[in-house]
């Protein structure tokens, strides 16, 4: 098999994924796949009849691989869309897909989309300026959390605790950057500083961490220096995050989960999850559990030819 990861370090990353990149390089290796590691920006692509020969990489023609998994998440740019997209025209399996990559990019959309199947959300406002403070106060209340529509690893996401907080940084978003797309959610007390991610694969619940912030920081998030540890998967934790992960169309997801007294809401997806974490904490093989995933998928698994085997052998003997 011969797989393709598409990445390039983002300077907006508080972390760069490295960790991530190296250990689906490893288990390439220990479950004989070849694997290259390649920038959007190598990948040049032509639209043409002659489609084997449309894609070419440093500027020469190249062998298809037989998947691609994108690891740009939010960062995904409309170069990489473009390229991923592409190769999905041409017969290439990808895990996730563009059109679902650039769903969960937004912020917004994810919650509509959640909201509208009954899955527990905060709420939430698209900012349309000049804000209307009254408006936000009777519709959310304070404290709120501030988030720019695309982003991870907690950047472009901040707590306003009190109205004139609030509205002195709307006014600094406004001068600066009116044009700019930001949203305003609830602000859930009992996850002050803490959080859970849940990584989805294929369908299933395969790790779940808590996540505590460092500093007393009201953000969770592992690559700002926050603390994990393992967390249960309980049917209400695995039953949201699948669901999730099934409605916005993702065969690997990060789910991040609120707590909300005994249960949770969804505070945002992820199609391009870290897992250093949940590696350290849970005892799990991410990126050996991808990869078997995308065989199963791609009918590349020992026990898959095996069983068509037997069943040729069957019909031979009758």
């Amino acid at each position: 098999m011969l797989g393709w990861i598409l990445y390039r370090v983002n300077d907006t990353e508080i972390k760069p994924e490295m960790y991530e990149i190296n250990k689906l390089v490893q288990a390439a290796k220990e479950e004989n796949i070849e694997i290259r590691v390649l920038e959007p920006e190598q990948i040049d692509l032509v639209v043409t009849r002659e489609d084997r020969k449309s894609i070419l990489v440093d500027g020469k023609p190249t062998a298809l691989p037989d998947f691609v998994l994108p690891r740009m998440g939010a960062g995904t740019t409309y170069f990489a869309l473009a390229v991923i997209r592409h190769l999905e025209r041409l017969g290439v399996r990808c895990f996730n897909t563009s059109t679902h990559i650039d769903m969960v990019k937004d912020k917004l959309f994810t919650q509509q989309i959640l909201a509208e199947n009954n899955i527990p959300v905060p709420k939430t406002m698209l900012v349309k300026f000049p804000v209307d403070s009254d408006l936000v106060e009777k519709t959310i209340g304070f404290p709120v959390v501030i988030k720019t529509l695309s982003g991870s690893q907690g950047k472009g996401v901040f707590l306003s605790e009190k109205r004139k907080n609030f509205e002195d940084l709307m006014q600094l978003i406004e001068v600066t950057n009116s044009k700019v797309n930001v949203i305003i959610q609830e602000f859930m007390q009992d996850s002050y500083g803490r959080d859970l991610r849940v990584f989805t694969l294929g369908g299933r619940a395969i790790a779940c961490m808590e996540r505590t912030s460092a500093n007393e920081d009201f953000k969770a998030n592992y690559s700002a220096g926050g603390s994990v540890k393992s967390h249960p998967i309980t049917p209400e934790i695995e039953w949201l995050a699948t669901e999730a992960s099934r409605l916005l169309g993702l065969d690997i997801a990060g789910v991040d989960l609120l707590f909300d007294g005994d249960h949770f809401r969804i505070c945002e997806v992820n199609s391009s999850p870290g897992f250093e974490g949940l590696e350290q904490t849970c005892n799990v093989n991410v990126a050996k559990e991808i990869y078997h995933f995308i065989k199963i998928r791609l009918g590349k698994f020992p026990g898959q030819i095996k069983h068509k085997e037997v069943i040729h052998e069957n019909k031979d003997s009758e």
